[in-house]
This record gives structure tokens, sequence and C-alpha cells, in this order.
């Protein structure tokens, strides 16, 4: 049987990330000359070329490519058995680390986290972030899935993947002050202070063009994509939010918001993102199945 020394495959993807050896050496504290024997070594093992020098720098050749794509899962597959024996994922309690964007209501994220704690005894971590540094933590194994409105970005990894499992209504909330609104919907909303979320949402995008078709002068007195903040904005009188019912729904209950109206044809739409894992965590595929 041939052996690959997992150390060498190692010092060859710092190598090839850097594309210096003087450099691969300062980050993994190694001699230089020590460096590229273990190189050396793991081209003899492989019997291939795994760099071309071009202008003092070191590029992969096709070999090398394939070779890098290989280091990148092998390391990506030791990570991964490290958190799972770390956290006994393997036990009868598993760690669930789900992610959600700022812009998911926490009713939802509440409601998933509950879902994913009835298919048996587990902890739930969950961790908020931008969509980019979501799916960056997915991809380093970090976390198991994310709840996000975007139905994701897969140029970076095809092993991803997104599941579509809410749409939500969308209606015009505001404090009592603005129930006046009621009357003439939507038309009502010229002129009148709004809280919105940011430009580069699909919801935006979507309020903008029923606004715009319908003719109603808005006023953009607020913009977050925190659904949390949008909702304090609006109760303490800053303005009428545009927010999914099911992020409203605690706030209308204890009379703190009051919905103007329901605005036709738009809704927003959630995902779970995921991607494929050779360890899988047990809740985590139960989870995404059931929704």
């Amino acid at each position: 049987m041939d052996w690959l020394n997992y150390h060498h495959l190692i010092y060859f993807k710092e190598i090839a990330t850097t594309g210096s050896i003087s450099k691969a050496s300062e980050k993994l504290l190694i001699g230089q000359p020590a460096l590229s024997a273990q190189l050396k070594q793991l081209e003899e093992e492989l019997q291939i070329t795994l760099f071309e020098r071009k202008n003092r720098k070191l590029i992969l050749t096709d070999a090398g490519k394939v070779v890098l794509k290989y280091a990148d899962e092998i390391n990506l597959l030791g990570q991964e058995l490290l958190q799972v024996v770390k956290e006994k994922s393997y036990s009868a309690k598993t760690t669930l680390k789900l992610g959600a964007l700022d812009s998911v209501p926490k009713q939802i994220v509440w409601e998933i986290a509950q879902k994913a704690r009835s298919f048996g005894e587990c902890f739930v971590s969950i961790i908020e972030g931008s969509q980019e540094e979501l799916t960056t933590e997915l991809l380093q194994r970090n976390i198991d899935c994310f709840i996000s409105n975007y139905a994701g970005d897969f140029s970076r990894d095809k092993n991803m993947n997104s599941k579509s499992f809410v749409k939500a209504p969308v209606s015009i909330y505001g404090a009592k002050q603005f129930l006046s609104c009621k009357q003439n919907f939507p038309k009502s909303l010229s002129g009148v202070p709004m809280i919105l979320p940011t430009h580069h949402s699909k919801l935006r995008h979507d309020l903008d063009f029923f606004f715009e078709t319908k003719k109603i002068k808005v006023v953009s007195e607020l913009e977050t994509q925190d659904t949390s903040l949008m909702k304090i904005f609006a109760s303490q009188g800053a303005g009428l939010a545009a927010l999914p019912d099911i992020a409203a729904l605690n706030l209308v209950r204890e009379k703190n918001l009051f919905k103007i109206g329901t605005l036709p044809n738009i809704k927003e739409e959630y995902w779970v993102i995921s991607s494929k894992r050779t360890i899988d965590n047990p809740i985590a595929t139960k989870l995404i199945k059931s929704i």
C-alpha cells in the first residue's frame, strides 16, 4: 500500500496559498531548507511537478492545482474530524451550530431552533453574521447551516445548496399615531416617514418597484437590514416600517405596533443554506429534510 504524508500536504497547501517558500516558512515556523526538502519529497512521492518558477514566484502546474484541491478538502476533513470529536457529536447529545442573518426575524430563528430540538437532545448554538461571513463559516465547517433571506451564491462551492421554507406576507406597520394611514392605503403612504431595509436586499427592490408603480413618494427616514432595529424605531414612532408579518406578531399583540395595511404580491422568502459534509450532523440533516 502506498502512503501519503499528511504533513507534506499541509506544507504544500501553505506554499501554494502564499506563493512563496519563504512566506510559508515564516507562517509555519519551519526553516526554508527543511520546507523545500518536504516539498521535493512530496513531488517524488507523487511523481509529478507541483510548481513552476515564473518571475521569482511559484506558480502551480495543472497537476499542482489538482493536488491543491485535494489538499484543501483533506484539511477541511481533518478540521471536521477534530470538531466532531471535540463536541462529541457522535454521542446522544449533538451540537447544532445554526447561523442567521440579522435580517431574518428572530421569531423564525426561534422556530427553527425549536424544531431542531424536537428531533432529539441537542445543544443549539446560534451565530449571527452577514451572508458572506456565514457562507465562509459554512464552507469552513464552523457552522452546520444558516438561515437567510437570500437564495445563496453557489459559485464558491458546488456542494452548497439552499431550500426555501417560508414565504411571509409583508405589511406596513407603525405606532398608534400613524393609524390614520389605514385610510386610502397604500396612497396614504406618500409623504410619510418610512423605515426601510437597505438597498442590497431583495425586499427593498420589491418595495421600491411597488412604490414607483403606484406613484407613491416615500420619505425614507432610516435604513437598516436588522428587523429588530426596524421594529424598535417603528414602535417609537420614528416612521412606518415594511415588515414580514411573522416579525411583527408580538409587538402587534402588545399593541406597540399596528398593521396599517398588507402590501399585495410582496413576500419575504427565507432559505436554509447548507453544504454537503462527509460526516453529517444528524440534527442538521433531519432539520433540512423537515422544512
